[in-house]
């Protein structure tokens, strides 16, 4: 089987990209017409795609379940939450309060992202989890050819966010999950050039093109990013502007859906 031109697409999925969904994308609907339109016109270019999935718990540490205030009442979604907040007492973990502090803390460390609370999103086995189903379409067709799309789930531990594909923000000794994904970067990395799409753009895609560029910079090199195919979480986009910059300081491609292989 050839091995040229691979696309690795993120979290693409209802949750993200649909209007009702959770956690919407401005964007996001557009940004799935034109990879799926990237999809179909380079078909018989495109050797391999794989699509991450986005999928949580209920009570994961970043939803508002897990988290409590002095009164009992859970943080709104989009509520910052600190060290010297849970310290004080203003925010307390419902669940694993050791290591829930702890995972604060070793966030707030990393100086990347701070501890945000989301709307729940991407459950397991909900229909916030599934695949975009304009993407589906243009994923059924690829497939015709006697191919098959790959997922990879991510976010399945509750203790731990995992914006990027390879590694959890804060990985977790005794959970392999979280750990650094090397049979995936592997896979990836057999091909020539690896296009990076999805959402969204101010974290899981960012985050993923970092840990790219940090533990796997040959894959990195290959990687073409698709700038029209993906979007920030409102109001957020200064949060992946530094990995985007970096980037691109590093020769990481960038293009849009127009691109031919």
């Amino acid at each position: 089987m050839r091995k040229k031109n691979a696309l690795l697409i993120i979290d693409a999925q209802y949750d993200f990209c649909h209007p009702q969904g959770a956690l919407f994308v401005p964007g996001a609907v557009e940004d799935m017409q034109r990879l799926s339109g990237f999809i179909t016109r380079n078909q018989a270019e495109l050797d391999h795609i794989l699509a991450t999935l986005d999928s949580h718990p209920v009570n994961d540490i970043s939803h508002p379940a897990f988290w409590a205030d002095a009164a009992g009442n859970p943080p709104a979604p989009f509520t910052q939450i600190t060290s010297a907040e849970i310290a004080e007492g203003k925010w307390r973990p419902r669940y694993f309060a050791d290591l829930a502090r702890q995972y604060v803390a070793d966030l707030e460390a990393q100086g990347q992202f701070p501890h945000f609370i989301w709307p729940e999103h991407c459950l397991l086995g909900s229909q916030g989890a599934a695949l975009d189903a304009t993407l589906l379409d243009a994923l059924r067709t690829w497939t015709q050819r006697g191919r098959w799309y790959q997922t990879v789930a991510k976010g399945t531990y509750p203790l731990t966010e995992h914006f990027g594909i390879f590694q959890a923000q804060v990985p977790v000794a005794d959970r392999p999950e979280t750990h650094l994904n090397r049979a995936l970067i592997a896979n990836l990395d057999a091909y020539e050039h690896v296009y990076l799409a999805g959402q969204a753009k101010s974290h899981c895609v960012a985050t993923s093109l970092k840990q790219a560029m940090d533990y796997a910079p040959g894959l990195a090199a290959k990687m073409v990013v698709l700038t029209d195919c993906m979007s920030d979480v409102a109001g957020l986009g200064h949060l992946g502007r530094p990995i985007y910059d970096e980037a691109r300081q590093r020769g990481i491609r960038f293009a849009d859906s127009s691109v031919s292989l």
